[in-house]
């Protein structure tokens, strides 16, 4: 099944020449022909396109490390002549008029691209729906969801419609579905991943990034390695190279739960078994409890929820019937409380600037983090309610792991661990200081390393 090879192997064998590009890319399209269907991953699939593309990489010289390997991108990042419709009818129908930044990153390198995948109305929601495209289901269980906002992506690379692609995360939209759907996934600190051509446009205040989505993180290494790097039309872009990972004789520090936020019994237990396998394999593993971040996702949430609810009150104004559901779920409770003042903005930016600070002085000795991604596994659709080990919680609660790292901007890697009672995948979050990407996805390496090989979903 040429289909479910790594991705670092596919590019292997296409610059060989051992494999065809063509014989990728018709491998992937039989496969999203056969089980998208089920998943509604996609929002579009470019099988013309992806073919003459291959085609003229068999032709060409062997260049790029990932020559004629197929990629799919989120339908939040521009591609030259497609529309980027966010899930939404209020998006404009207009064909971008270039490529996104990591679109034409992944193609300078020789990647051929195979689609867009599927997302919430506006990234707006832990559940990948919309009027446009529909339901994503997840390929473990199409009863659940593969998360969101980069829900199709995760269940494309799950389901090996797509071996590898790009996702964005504001609060978990890329670890989470990675987390529900049994792939890797990592968000960058900011600025190392150029935003250009991702929508919508409004300022992420450095929340929201891009970043690469993968069955392993030996394949989200070689993505990382493609994407990143400086881009002077992004404002928050970094020239940070890159660097030799360094993860010898350093210390994990393993934060069981959210201070006192409940978990599922499966996501504590596999932050147990990946805290004593890294143990045993020569890492110096503590327990971790940081000083100061509980007010971490309420912050997230005033910056990412808050703020922004009145322009998108206002940019659904007497439409508000196509509006789905995932983009308005919350947005009356939000509107409930009164426009912050311009002091309170300045007080609360304040605020997360001390807590990150204080992280990282904390971090110093101890460079990594080891926690859930989630409280809770994947859920079923329109569920917003979780039984924990102690007591119910709700969506926020459940993904305060994963927005506290968005609200102070650290990179984190979701990484695929085990299986739970119920036959889905539950997956550990490792953290790590700022700009030390290499480092944590070797780390993650090892992790994914020791632990063997992690089985694929079931064939729908």
């Amino acid at each position: 099944m040429i289909h479910r090879l790594p991705l670092v192997e596919m590019a292997s064998l296409a610059r060989s020449g051992a494999v065809s590009s063509l014989e990728l890319i018709e491998a992937h399209l039989a496969r999203i022909e056969a089980v998208n269907p089920h998943y509604n991953a996609f929002t579009m699939v470019l099988a013309d396109q992806a073919r003459t593309s291959a085609r003229r990489a068999d032709q060409g010289l062997k260049m790029g490390p990932l020559h004629g390997v197929p990629v799919t991108v989120k339908d939040s990042f521009d591609v030259a002549g497609l529309p980027t419709r966010l899930g939404s009818y209020f998006a404009p129908e207009v064909p971008a008029a270039e490529d996104s930044a990591v679109a034409a990153r992944l193609r300078r390198a020789g990647a051929i691209l195979l689609g867009k995948t599927n997302t919430p109305e506006f990234l707006s929601s832990y559940e990948t729906d919309n009027y446009i495209t529909g339901r994503a289901n997840n390929p473990w269980n199409q009863e659940r969801t593969p998360g969101g906002s980069s829900g199709g992506e995760a269940a494309a690379i799950a389901s090996g419609c797509s071996p590898g692609g790009v996702g964005s995360d504001g609060g978990g939209s890329i670890r989470v579905p990675a987390h529900f759907c049994g792939i890797a996934g990592l968000k960058p600190t900011p600025g190392r991943i150029s935003l250009i051509g991702h929508r919508p446009l409004e300022a992420s205040l450095g929340i929201a990034v891009a970043g690469p989505m993968a069955r392993s993180v030996a394949d989200l290494r070689l993505l990382f390695e493609v994407l990143a790097g400086y881009d002077d039309r992004d404002p928050l872009s970094a020239p940070v190279e890159l660097r030799s990972p360094k993860i010898d004789r350093v210390r994990i520090g393993v934060f069981q739960t959210f201070y006192e936020i409940p978990v599922q019994p499966s996501v504590r237990r596999a932050v147990q078994e990946a805290a004593a396998l890294l143990a045993s394999i020569g890492f110096t593993v503590d327990t971790f409890r940081p000083e100061g971040l509980e007010r971490a996702p309420n912050l997230w949430s005033f910056f990412f929820s808050e703020l922004p609810a009145r322009a998108s009150k206002e940019r659904i104004a007497g439409r508000e019937a196509e509006a789905h559901w995932t983009y308005t779920e919350n947005l009356d409770k939000l509107l409930e409380r009164p426009p912050a003042p311009a002091w309170q903005v300045m007080e609360q930016l304040a605020a997360r600037d001390k807590m990150r600070r204080n992280l990282v002085e904390q971090m110093r000795n101890v460079p990594f983090l080891l926690m859930p991604v989630a409280s809770i596994a994947a859920f079923s659709h329109r569920e917003r309610k979780f039984a924990t080990e102690s007591k119910p919680v709700g969506l926020f609660q459940a993904m305060a792991p994963a927005t506290t790292f968005n609200l102070l901007g650290l990179p984190a890697l979701t990484v695929p661990f085990t299986i739970d009672e119920q036959g889905m995948p539950v997956g550990v979050q490792i953290v790590a200081r700022p700009w030390e990407e290499e480092s944590l996805l070797e780390l993650g390496v090892a992790l994914e390393t020791a632990r063997g090989p992690f089985g694929a979903a079931p064939e729908p």
